[in-house]
């Protein structure tokens, strides 16, 4: 039996908001967008950078973003479980995103690991590239916040 894993799809409650956090914070391409007005919602596939030209010719798995015209409240962010991003340089990644106003939940003290959660709730996991970094300050002696 042949399978092929396509996307992970995850509801958002702002449409915009969610935009500027997945492409304008954490650096996602668009690859296309759907508006089904008889369905009333909009599908945004998304794709990371060294993704993206394999997502546009749909050879690699995306993610979908859907948002519901209707306004509906959206629980359980935490039983979704997560998204997980492979990042070059996980301090630099996480400087830039504290820069652009996103709290690092679970910092990378160790150098390898960092979470941080999307305006609807969604953890996302980033992990360095290659071997860990080595400790650093200001992340291995930063607490948690909230969730992850």
């Amino acid at each position: 039996m042949a399978m092929e894993y396509l996307h992970t799809m995850v509801r958002v409650s702002d449409l915009e908001a969610s935009l500027a956090f997945y492409c304008g914070k954490l650096g996602l391409e668009e690859i296309s967008r759907h508006d089904n007005p008889g369905g009333r919602y909009t599908l945004v596939f998304l794709a990371a950078p060294g993704n993206a030209q394999e997502a546009r010719a749909r050879k690699s798995p995306m993610m979908e973003l859907t948002y519901n015209w209707d306004p509906e409240a959206y629980t359980g962010g935490r039983n979704f479980g997560h998204l997980a991003f492979r990042v070059d340089d996980i301090y630099a990644t996480c400087a830039r995103l504290m820069e652009a106003g996103v709290t690092i939940n679970r910092p990378p003290r160790d150098g390898n690991m960092a979470f941080v959660r999307s305006p609807d709730g969604i953890s996302i996991e980033l992990l360095q590239r290659g071997d860990a970094l080595a400790p650093a300050e200001p992340w291995k002696s930063m607490p948690n916040t909230g969730s992850w």
